[in-house]
């Protein structure tokens, strides 16, 4: 049996700070990594739909990804965000990553063009032939229009010994029962959603992707923590506490609430990069209610 106990905790989709002038704040960044690491997180995945991958320069991801591994320095795992709906540009990006020193690499299912299951196993296979590093695969429809059948992801994990994981993020915690009776018990799977941490972890999941984590690293290590030590009602009781909020962060499309909180709470600038803007008034008030009540409840 493989040993992908690396893969175990929660792991943070971590943002990407900008100036008021939309330039990346690096202080601002470092402060973030730094936080998460003292709260005891498993992992750091930069670059990823969280990190606004989508609007970031060739330049600007490489540097992220670099400076992350420097900053982590060992300290937790770096799953770079390299996928692509362009095959090349995965590939290109997917070295890249390597080059820089990442542990693992984090690759979303072509989004837009759709490309049948098929189309997913050739895209991914491409992609993983050419790192030797630890490939998660990435499922979340409701970004991409398609998502990984279990069929699909046990063929991948078959044919590519480096595909060992992923992140389940379609809403449904009954995928992780199908996908390790379709791929076996050793193929990792992470939660992408964070309201069903704890439902996911029930059924098997190992690990969490967390949006949350930016914000409340410690909450969220707290929850997993507790679930593995077998103390179910404590984590049921995080479970419930972090519930409200964890919906909170999604009131609009993601990263905007979650850096607005972030920016309320003094760590970084609340801004994004277009087509994102910053939240509406109606979903700020939302989101202030929630983090008060969170306060509270602390």
């Amino acid at each position: 049996m493989t040993d992908l106990s690396r893969f175990n905790g929660v792991f943070t989709a971590v943002v990407t700070p900008f100036t008021e002038t939309g330039a990346i704040d690096w202080p601002a960044y470092d402060d973030l990594i730094d936080r998460q690491l003292a709260a005891g997180i498993a992992g750091l995945v930069p670059v990823g739909t969280t990190g606004e991958a989508a609007t970031l320069t060739i330049d600007e991801a490489t540097a992220l990804i670099a400076h992350t591994v420097k900053r982590v320095a060992g300290q937790a795992y770096v799953m770079a965000g390299t996928g692509s709906n362009s095959t090349p540009k995965s590939i290109e990006a997917t070295r890249r990553a390597t080059d820089a020193g990442v542990d693992g690499v984090l690759l979303i299912t072509p989004y837009y063009n759709k490309p049948s299951q098929a189309g997913l196993v050739a895209h991914f296979t491409a992609v993983a032939t050419v790192t030797p590093l630890d490939v998660m695969l990435y499922s979340v429809p409701g970004r991409t229009g398609v998502s990984i059948a279990t069929e699909t992801a046990a063929e991948l994990a078959r044919s590519c010994s480096n595909i060992v994981a992923i992140k389940e993020a379609g809403g449904d915690p009954s995928r992780v029962t199908a996908l390790r009776s379709a791929c076996g018990p050793d193929f990792i799977v992470h939660c992408g959603d964070d309201a069903l941490a704890l439902p996911f972890f029930a059924l098997g999941a190992t690990g969490l992707t967390s949006v949350l984590s930016n914000y409340a690293p410690e909450n969220c290590v707290a929850l997993y923590r507790a679930w593995t030590a077998g103390d179910c009602s404590q984590a049921l009781r995080l479970h419930e506490t972090l519930a409200p909020l964890s919906a909170a962060m999604f009131v609009e499309s993601s990263p905007s609430p979650v850096k607005r909180a972030l920016a309320l709470a003094g760590h970084m600038q609340d801004a994004v990069r277009l087509p994102l803007v910053q939240l509406s008034p109606g979903a700020d008030h939302i989101l202030r209610q929630e983090l008060a009540r969170f306060s509270g409840a602390q």
